[in-house]
């Protein structure tokens, strides 16, 4: 583990027994969100950088740490399916959403009216994780809404696996949350997946799920892939870095 000086490090201990994390780190974590503040975290995929998504200061403050002028699109993260419906417009049975979540998929969605319009202003759609991690569940769970959700680099499009990998960061951060390495020797995010048009779906990015995506999607489910054309999702591989 490598030591640094600059935001407060905390160490997530194992879970005791399944479906059980660290309240201690969790409660810290919270507090600082609820702060405002945009703090380091472990996911499935990677180490991501969260805040509250309805908090449109720590927005402004994420998109300044990754670049871009706040046009790299921002995922948002929470803790139930159910919790989907109050952020998006939905338009796939919700055993669907079960089928794909949680785990390493991103699921790009029609906005809602509620989600904070400061969050990717430039588009309708936003992209929805439940991250396969009791932490990440547990800590959205704490906090009752949101988190917006991106990979922990700036410039770099390395995927960051471990703390160190990110201390240029650390000026800019809270609270780094140190989680052990994460295990993904593909270094792959999350499979993007656009479901915003009824009975279709686009891959943006394949990610670490493609193969199971996909076949829920067309076997189960029925969903035809659509056809890329211009649109507000520039291509299939736009913005791959920015997505946990």
């Amino acid at each position: 583990m490598c030591f640094r000086s600059g935001p407060e490090l905390l160490l997530l201990r194992q879970q005791l027994f399944e479906g059980q994390t660290d309240e201690n780190v969790v409660s810290r974590i919270a507090k600082a969100l609820k702060e405002g503040q945009v703090v380091a975290v472990p996911t499935d995929t990677m180490y991501g950088l969260a805040c509250l998504a309805q908090n449109s200061e720590a927005v402004s403050k994420i998109y300044d740490i990754k670049g871009g002028n706040g046009h790299n699109p921002l995922a948002i993260c929470v803790g139930e399916i159910q919790d989907i419906y109050k952020y998006c417009k939905v338009k796939v049975k919700e055993e669907l959403l079960s089928d794909l979540l949680p785990g390493p998929v991103t699921l790009v969605l029609e906005r809602s009216e509620v989600l904070n319009k400061d969050l990717n202003p430039f588009t309708s759609l936003v992209g929805v994780r439940i991250p396969d991690h009791v932490f990440m569940r547990r800590l959205c769970q704490m906090c009752a809404e949101p988190l917006a959700l991106t990979s922990a680099n700036s410039g770099s499009h390395i995927i960051p696996l471990d703390t160190h990998e990110f201390q240029e960061l650390d000026s800019k951060l809270a609270v780094v949350v140190h989680g052990g390495k994460i295990e993904n020797q593909s270094r792959l995010g999350s499979t993007v997946v656009d479901l915003s048009v009824h009975g279709k779906y686009r891959i943006i990015r394949p990610g670490l799920a493609l193969s199971s995506t996909v076949d829920v999607l067309e076997h189960k489910y029925g969903l035809s892939e659509e056809p890329w054309e211009d649109g507000p999702l520039k291509s299939p591989h736009a913005e791959t870095h920015t997505k946990c």
